[in-house]
């Protein structure tokens, strides 16, 4: 497993860039579109070339050969590191080529280059030559270096908001199955006697092949950067690529999130033959099934993306994988303590075995939850990246994976050799996993917001949106909303593929944990201006300067929560805000939304009980919506027509 097997995660088409396409019905449907199928298996083959060809030498050096220069206990470490070097050396560079040139033409190239190596690998073990082999395993992780920033350049162009999700899930599936193939069918082949390493030759070089030809069918994918002069030395490159990302915090903290995510992973990974033979008492195939387990786990979870997120990036999964990450790493170390001493289990002695389940459950939710956790955290990099710089960062974030898989593999092997059990490394791990994240959520509090919204809006409530296609993708934008409860602007987080900074009614920040949220989500306090003249002209500031930045702003013009369900009259806060907006050059839309079925429950208001008394006043799982209508102009944005088109937006 290495930088370059993990999945790109899209992020929004480039504004003015992307060419027009209908929005796939699911995920599965892309497969059948030329825009995506294509970019699926050429990465598939890719993914599977490198495992068979990686897996096949492993076991050779292992099982087949003596080289008194390359000991079989070091040979998975030296091959590993090897592929792992051209990350460190050239992903600056890769970074480079991808934004400068067209992303099709470069996949080509290096589906060309993949032939040549193949080619030389495929003498490499007719021959049985290590040093040759040696040398094609260093350039096929150049190979693969240099296509992963490519990768993740290349779906953003081609996919929509709403098919980001399903179609790098698709994508994450199809590296983890690609990989389990290649490490199953390259140790079958090579075990073949006295021919098998000339058959490994032969699959290498038509799995180079396969690569081209699906390559072939890609759709061109223009610069988005050509005037580019590219930067050769990589130090510089990549520290200039990290201060880029550093700029905004989000996307920093994100890629440490993604790095540290790799350093989780390759723990599991590296640990799992000693795992199968030490703990569970099994044999090799015992081993691949762990493999297998995983890699379905990860399949699953990816693919749920989609479902859980209702077809938007929806980064308020991360914190529910990280949640699940840490509790099974935990149990692994439970359900693997105290198992029955055994000279040695066989595949089906070890499946026949009830205690072997739980630890079976275990891997295959924790990697269930690595999906759900990686997934959503690519595409926040890669929406708030710069389209011009995109690849860069990306390339910078393969170098820090690379860092963190190898840091982790010197500390397991520290911890090993200090007399610290597999079993406890897992549970040290998993303790290290919830430090981590709540670091990060805290540092990026957008994360925790999301996951409280994505709550609140699937399992406190049955929530359905309408027309949330409506909603910007990028650029300044005003939010007006009706007014029903305590939770207004949550659910309308949850519908927005961005952040949105609200104007609340600085009594709700005094209501315990909603007040602690807003603030953590940074809402704007506003007060009457006859009550507090300094807050209400404060408010206003923040709000010009939301709109400065390019960002969501989200106001509920009624100026407080419904008393009796009604809509009540929109007031002029609105017109106050797009009128400084255009004294600041900036065309604002205003877009009306409108909260449905919302009175009468728990968090809204009425005059008996009041609001957040009597929890199950509409029962469990109560049905709510939020229909989004057309943007207005702001030359046309007057209280009375915001308010007509909201009462519009009621009666659907």
């Amino acid at each position: 497993m290495s930088p370059a097997s993990s999945t790109a995660v899209a992020p929004q088409p480039d504004a003015g860039t992307a060419p027009p396409h209908d929005d796939a019905p699911n995920q599965f449907a892309l497969l059948r579109q030329r825009r995506f199928a294509p970019f699926f298996w050429t990465q598939f083959a890719g993914a599977a070339n490198d495992n068979l060809f990686k897996f096949a030498f492993t076991v050779m050096v292992t099982y087949q050969l003596s080289v008194s220069w390359l000991q079989p206990a070091m040979a998975g470490l030296v091959i590993g590191a090897l592929f792992i070097l051209p990350f460190l050396l050239f992903s600056a560079t890769s970074g480079q080529m991808a934004d400068k040139y067209d992303k099709r033409a470069m996949i080509v190239w290096v589906k060309r280059l993949e032939i040549g190596i193949m080619a030389l690998a495929a003498l490499g073990f007719f021959f049985k030559s290590v040093p040759v082999l040696l040398l094609c395993t260093f350039l096929m992780g150049l190979h693969s270096t240099v296509f992963g920033p490519v990768k993740f350049a290349y779906l953003p162009f081609h996919l929509g908001e709403r098919e980001l999700t399903g179609g790098n899930g698709m994508v994450e599936m199809g590296t983890f199955v690609a990989i389990l193939l290649g490490n199953v069918v390259g140790g079958l082949i090579v075990a073949v006697p006295e021919i098998g390493a000339h058959h490994v030759g032969f699959a290498c070089v038509l799995l180079a092949l396969a690569g081209r030809v699906a390559a072939q069918f890609i759709p061109p994918t223009p610069a988005t950067d050509p005037q580019l002069v590219i930067n050769w030395n990589p130090v510089s490159e990549t520290w200039r690529n990290l201060k880029l990302a550093h700029r905004q915090v989000a996307v920093f903290r994100s890629l440490l999130g993604i790095s540290w995510m790799w350093f989780f992973g390759a723990v599991f990974l590296a640990n799992f033959p000693a795992f199968a033979k030490e703990v569970l008492h099994g044999d090799e195939q015992v081993a691949s099934l762990l493999l297998v387990v995983f890699s379905v786990g990860i399949g699953i979870g990816s693919l749920l993306c989609e479902r859980l997120s209702h077809r938007h990036v929806e980064i308020g999964l991360v914190p529910l994988g990280a949640i699940g990450m840490t509790v099974f790493a935990i149990d692994l170390y439970f359900a693997s303590r105290g198992l029955a001493p055994s000279t040695g289990y066989t595949l089906a002695s070890f499946v026949a075995q009830p205690a072997h389940w739980r630890v079976m459950a275990d891997l295959a939710l924790l990697a269930l939850f690595a999906g759900l956790y990686s997934v959503p955290m690519y595409a926040l990099i890669q929406m708030r990246a710069q389209p011009t710089h995109r690849a860069r960062i990306i390339a910078a974030n393969n170098i820090l994976n690379a860092l963190f898989m190898i840091a982790s593999s010197v500390i397991a092997g520290l911890l090993l050799k200090a007399g610290v059990t597999i079993p406890q490394i897992f549970l040290a791990v998993g303790l290290a996993n919830a430090v981590v994240a709540g670091y990060i959520f805290l540092l990026v509090p957008e994360y925790l917001l999301r996951f409280v919204a994505w709550v609140a809006s699937r399992l406190v409530y049955r929530y359905q949106v309408t027309g949330d296609e409506q909603i910007p993708g990028d650029g300044p934008a005003v939010v007006v909303a009706n007014h029903v409860s305590f939770v207004d602007a949550v659910l309308l987080m949850a519908a927005s593929p961005r952040p949105i900074r609200f104007i609340m009614d600085h009594r709700i920040f005094r209501v315990p944990v909603l007040g602690w949220l807003f603030r953590l989500a940074k809402a704007i306090p506003i007060a009457p201006q006859k009550e507090d003249p300094a807050t209400y002209q404060r408010a206003f500031d923040e709000a010009a300067q939301v709109l400065r930045e390019g960002d969501l702003l989200g106001i509920f013009p009624e100026g407080g929560i419904t008393r009796d369900g009604q809509l009540q009259p929109f007031k002029g806060g609105v017109v106050k805000i797009l009128e400084q907006a255009r004294a600041d050059g900036l065309s604002v839309p205003v877009m009306p939304m409108a909260l449905t079925n919302l009175w009468g429950s728990f968090f809204s208001r009425i005059e008996k009980d009041g609001a957040m008394t009597r929890p199950f006043r509409r029962g469990m799982f109560s049905r709510v919506g939020l229909n989004v209508g057309a943007p207005v102009p702001a030359g046309q944005a007057t209280p009375e027509l915001l308010q007509a088109r909201v009462s519009e937006l009621l009666a659907r």
